[in-house]
């Protein structure tokens, strides 16, 4: 295998692994740094020069897009997916959530509580009663034992 191919490979490796890549030439010595050198016609495509600062603005999103919402890094894609999930996050679920939970069925007879009361009522002032009695049931109505029993 060729020194160059192991440069390529390792090369790749540390790529992939986020290392530093610097273009050494093969003609050159272990300790020496040629990528000044180096004409960028001549350079190799597979070898990528790092320098510390274009890291830092490979790190911050929004230098290449201002109006980074933080779905992707690509500017088109970015700003489909923010409204894809706006619309599917406001209308879908708010709008229609809200809209089901509204028209469901009267959970726990609530409401029919409500209009039965409201009829008793209404029912006991027609009549001239008390909206509410001390008595659980008529005291007319009761049959009692005689009292010689007891």
């Amino acid at each position: 295998m060729s020194t160059m191919a192991a440069l390529r490979r390792l090369a790749g490796s540390q790529r992939l692994l986020g290392l530093p890549v610097r273009a050494v030439s093969s003609g050159q010595t272990a300790n020496t740094t040629v990528s000044a050198r180096i004409s960028p016609a001549s350079r190799p495509m597979d070898v990528v020069e790092w320098h510390p600062m274009e890291k830092e603005e490979e790190k911050s999103p929004f230098v290449k897009n201002p109006d980074f919402h933080g779905y992707s890094d690509d500017p088109v894609t970015d700003v489909q997916n923010m409204r894809a999930t706006f619309f599917f996050g406001i209308s879908v679920c708010l709008v229609l959530g809200t809209t089901y939970l509204y028209y469901l069925p009267d959970h726990k007879n609530l409401h029919w509580a409500r209009r039965e009361a409201e009829r008793r009522v209404k029912e006991r002032t027609e009549q001239g009663l008390p909206i509410l009695s001390s008595y659980y049931y008529d005291p007319s109505k009761i049959v009692l034992p005689p009292e010689e029993e007891e």
